[in-house]
């Protein structure tokens, strides 16, 4: 993997967040780099929009970040 610049700097290095469901209100740790969750408590699946990143407009993105994680973000990009 490259360095890349330091916009990809969140998508390499994911980190924790809480996430309050939309269903039961429990609190989930969700990762920076995860869009989607099965809740702890209920069970069903917790979406989120992905924040507007590099991924989208670079030319050198999926390279910058590896093959499988571009992939699977830029999935729900669509």
């Amino acid at each position: 993997m490259k360095e890349g610049c330091p916009g990809s700097s969140e998508i390499k290095n994911p980190y924790p967040e809480d996430m309050k469901c939309f269903y039961c209100g429990a609190i989930n740790e969700i990762w920076s780099d995860e869009l989607e969750k099965p809740c702890v408590k209920c069970g069903k699946v917790l979406t989120r929009q992905m924040k507007e990143t590099c991924l989208s407009w670079c030319p050198s993105a999926r390279e910058c970040v590896g093959s499988e994680k571009y992939d699977r973000l830029m999935k729900f990009k669509k």
